[in-house]
């Protein structure tokens, strides 16, 4: 995922900014803190659009620690908005996480190939949920104590995509990313059903080649194709 803040503002009609986000990056990793766009609304003024910095691994704010045993990085759309973990997110805490694309891994017996998707235009919109965390060893009035955190929804993949992974993350079109995001509508295991629609033909519409092996590194000439 990459893109610079002045970028995204314009695209996402962001209406506040949040401190210390996290720059462009080519090597994106579980845990690492990436932008989200969220929604939110206080008491009965109207909603707020914002650009934050998120840990990249849902922790729900029930959870005594902020590592979870499993992946919490990408959830599944068929089952989040009935499951505890994500069912509170999906009903008013969901987000749209842009990127200019993804990596996905073929595996072939001990091989595994790294592709590079992206769509057609600079960013995508992934379907996402967020969730606040609350360090409880930190006291009220230290601002660490609140930890914002977000996963991706999957799908089925669908088209091309079907010959790297069985699984791929929701694209949302950009028609879909007011109603995704406004924290008025209350969401559903059938309102995430039918996000999931409204991304299949965006996903359709990726393109992948293969790229390198991606180590440690974090630079553009990750995504290059070979």
């Amino acid at each position: 995922m990459a893109g610079e803040t002045r970028d995204l503002i314009g695209l996402f009609q962001i209406e506040r900014e949040g401190d210390e986000l996290p720059g462009p990056s080519w090597n994106v990793r579980p845990t690492d803190r990436v932008k989200i766009v969220v929604e939110s609304q206080k008491d009965d003024d109207p909603p707020v659009r914002r650009l934050e910095g998120a840990r990249w691994s849902l922790t729900p704010s029930y959870s005594d620690t902020l590592a979870m045993k499993g992946p919490t990085f990408n959830a599944r759309s068929e089952t989040a908005g009935t499951t505890s973990m994500f069912a509170r997110s999906v009903a008013s805490k969901r987000a749209v996480i842009p990127a200019s694309g993804y990596y996905e891994w073929r595996t072939e017996g001990k091989v595994k190939t790294p592709f590079y998707i992206h769509g057609t235009e600079p960013f995508v919109g992934f379907a996402g949920l967020y969730s606040w965390w609350r360090d409880r060893s930190k006291g009220d009035d230290d601002p660490a104590r609140w930890v914002l955190t977000a996963t991706i929804l999957t799908m089925d993949a669908v088209a091309g995509l079907r010959d790297i992974h069985t699984r791929t993350p929701v694209t949302l079109p950009s028609e879909w990313w007011d109603e995704w995001l406004d924290p008025t509508t209350e969401g559903d295991q059938s309102f995430v059903d039918a996000a999931v629609q409204a991304a299949v033909p965006a996903a359709e519409e990726l393109r992948f080649h293969e790229v390198a092996p991606i180590r440690g590194d974090d630079r553009a000439e990750l995504i290059n194709p070979l």
